[in-house]
């Protein structure tokens, strides 16, 4: 058995999984990422504890702990250089502090995006794949690389941000502090700025039949409205497919995996953003058009980031 730890700013996620991907068990608790490095890496433990025996398993039957974290790892030392999301975190050694409560545990460290990235390739819709990238649509644009069905970190663990690739040079400002990154476009938080922006053009839009106010505008809000036949709704989803599709093509352009796949809330949508998406990159993208890289939806949803981390293992064989 294998113990995934998924952390993030809001909710510490953990799994036990088996040698197959598959979660046996999982719960989580909230982060609470103000407090201190001790108790945040106590509730960690705790819970690692909980799902192993809720299961019916004795900690001596988990053979490792991986974990996920925001922020930049130190895979070799298992040190977190850097987190903003949960500032205790920052030079942290997670495996000695974990090992406090599992001595002798090995314990493997990755980027909390790279390791929901090798869940989609390990157990979800890339495990079929040698290579594949993998963009998280949320609240920004998360993504991970996959060559040869190993994570590429580049030089210093930091690689594959490709959210802070710029788009439209001088654009819209990202919170990374440059302007016109793909994130600025095509995150789901872009879309709904950008869904928000076009009813306050059009208010006749079926757009605000759909939500009380503009505070309630989702990341299914114009694209609801587009399958209801609304004009502005549509080229609401037309545009945003199309900032989308840039920063595709041009991962694809420098990558050439086998499949780029798509994760987030955004994604299931479906073939209704899928099927114009890949026809802008099969069109946009430079190479070989009869042998397109496919786009596809990820399959694992919130459970990629437990899943990844319990299987990094796997990277060091």
């Amino acid at each position: 058995m294998y113990l995934g730890i998924d952390l993030g700013g809001i909710n510490i996620a953990v799994g036990l999984c088996d040698e197959n991907g598959k979660i046996v068990k999982k719960d989580s608790v909230p982060t609470g990422r103000t407090r201190s490095a001790d108790l945040i890496v106590k509730d960690m433990a705790m819970l690692c504890k909980k799902v192993t025996e809720e299961a019916g398993f004795a900690i001596s039957d988990v053979k490792c702990i991986g974990i996920g974290s925001p922020g930049s790892p130190d895979t070799k030392e298992k040190r977190i250089l850097y987190c903003n999301n949960i500032e205790s975190f920052t030079n942290l050694c997670i495996e000695k502090e974990l090992q406090k409560y599992f001595p002798d545990m090995p314990v493997y460290l990755e980027n909390d995006a790279n390791a929901a990235a090798f869940g989609e390739i390990y157990a979800g819709a890339a495990r079929k794949l040698n290579s594949a990238v993998i963009i998280t649509l949320g609240t920004g644009v998360g993504s991970g690389v996959i060559i040869d069905k190993k994570i590429y970190s580049g030089s210093n663990n930091a690689a594959a941000e490709i959210g802070h690739m710029v788009i439209s040079m001088g654009g819209e400002y990202c919170t990374c502090g440059r302007y016109g990154c793909f994130e600025a476009y095509a995150s789901a938080t872009a879309l709904i700025r950008q869904t928000k922006e076009k009813m306050l053009k059009c208010p006749e839009s079926k757009m605000h039949d759909l939500v009380k106010s503009l505070d309630d505008v989702n990341g299914k809000t114009s694209f609801d409205a587009a399958q209801m036949g609304d004009k502005a709704a549509k080229e609401v989803v037309d545009k945003y497919i199309e900032y989308l599709g840039v920063g595709i093509a041009n991962v694809i352009n420098i990558f050439q995996p086998e499949a780029v796949v798509i994760g987030g809330g955004v994604s299931k949508q479906g073939e209704y953003l899928l099927a114009p998406l890949r026809e802008y990159v099969r069109k946009n993208s430079y190479g070989l058009p009869d042998k397109p890289v496919d786009i596809i939806a990820a399959e694992l949803g919130n459970d990629a980031g437990i899943i990844g981390a319990a299987m990094l293992f796997t990277q060091y064989k």
